[in-house]
C-alpha cells in the first residue's frame, strides 16, 4: 500500500512548538502516514521536537521546497548557485535530522516565472547541483524527487518527458521524478502517459486539484490517474497538497499565488482528501 501523506500547509503556516504539535497530531488523527514539512527555512524547525512527535504519532516524514531567485542553482552566476546549494544541503540536513526519507520539490530551480528560457550554462549548473545533492542524499538514506512544475514556475522543463531528459543528464539513480497532478493538469496531455513514462523512476507523487481545492471538484481526471499509478506498480508516497489563505505561510502563500480561498477548514479538507485517495486507489485495483 502507498503511504498517504499530507502537506503541513493544510494545518499550519509556521513551525512554532505549538504549530508543530498541531500539524503532526492532526496528520495522524486524520489517518495519514506521512507529513510533508516545508523546508524553505529549516532553521525555523525544531528537529528534535519533530523527530519525537513523528515517533509518538507513528508518522513518516518528507520535506519540500522551491528555490528563490537569489539562491538558485538554475543560474549562471556562481555565487547565486552557491547560495542555492547551501539551501539544498540545509534542507537535506533537515530531512536527515528528523529521520525522513524524501526531499522533494523544485530543487532544481527557483519556483517562479523566469523572463526567458534557461541558458545552457544555467541548466548545466542545475544538473551538477542535483547530482551533488543526490550523491550526498544517497549516503544519508534520503531519496531526491525533482518536481515537474508548470511553465509559470520554472523554465527548465514542465513535463515528465522533460524531467527524464534532465535526470538522464544528472545520471544518478537516487534522483527521481516528483509528479504533481496540479502541474500535470496544466502541462501534460492526459493523466496516464506521464505515469507510464516515468515508470520505475517515479519516486514521489503530489495529488492536488486543478485549482488546489477539494479533490474531485476540479478538472483532474482522477480515475485515470489512480488507474495509471496502480498499473505502473507505484508504491511510493502519495501526498495531498492544497493551499488557502486560511493558513498563511509567508514563504509559500504569495509565491504560489494563493489569491482566493477554496477552503477554510483544514480538518474537513484533509479527511475528504484521505477518503478520495483511498477510494480512488481501491477502485483502480478492483
Amino acid at each position: 500500500m502507498n503511504p498517504l501523506g499530507i502537506h503541513a500547509a493544510v494545518w499550519v503556516g509556521g513551525w512554532s512548538p505549538e504549530q508543530t504539535r498541531h500539524a503532526l497530531a492532526k496528520s495522524a488523527e486524520t489517518g495519514y502516514d506521512l507529513i510533508e514539512l516545508t523546508a524553505n527555512d529549516p532553521a525555523a524547525i525544531d528537529t528534535d521536537l519533530v523527530r519525537d512527535l513523528l515517533r509518538q504519532h507513528g508518522l513518516r516524514a518528507a520535506a519540500s521546497l522551491g528555490l528563490t531567485f537569489d539562491a538558485d542553482v538554475n543560474n549562471e552566476d556562481p555565487e547565486v548557485v552557491r547560495r542555492g546549494l547551501v539551501t539544498l544541503h540545509g534542507a537535506l540536513d533537515l530531512v536527515h535530522a528528523v529521520g525522513g526519507e524524501h526531499l522533494v520539490g523544485a530543487l532544481h530551480t527557483t519556483l517562479g516565472k523566469y523572463p526567458a528560457p534557461a541558458t545552457a550554462r544555467a541548466r548545466a549548473n542545475s544538473v551538477a547541483a542535483i547530482r551533488e545533492l543526490s550523491e550526498r542524499a544517497a549516503e544519508l538514506g534520503v531519496r531526491i524527487g525533482v518536481e515537474v512544475v508548470n511553465r509559470y514556475e520554472t523554465n527548465l522543463f514542465n513535463t515528465v518527458a522533460g524531467a527524464l531528459d534532465f535526470l538522464d543528464e544528472v545520471g544518478h539513480p537516487n534522483a527521481l521524478v516528483h509528479l504533481d497532478t496540479y502541474h500535470a493538469n496544466i502541462e501534460e496531455g492526459d493523466f496516464e502517459r506521464p505515469v507510464r513514462l516515468a515508470a520505475d523512476r517515479l519516486g514521489y507523487v503530489h495529488v492536488g486539484e486543478s485549482h488546489r481545492g477539494y479533490l474531485g471538484s476540479g478538472t483532474v481526471d482522477w480515475p485515470r490517474f489512480y488507474r495509471a499509478l496502480v498499473d505502473a506498480g507505484y508504491t511510493g508516497p502519495i501526498t495531498f497538497e492544497s493551499f488557502s489563505s486560511a493558513v498563511v505561510d509567508p514563504n509559500l502563500s504569495n509565491t504560489l499565488a494563493v489569491w482566493r480561498d477554496l477552503w477554510d477548514d483544514g480538518d474537513a479538507l484533509a479527511r475528504h482528501a484521505h477518503r478520495h485517495v483511498q477510494d480512488g486507489l481501491r477502485s483502480a485495483r478492483a
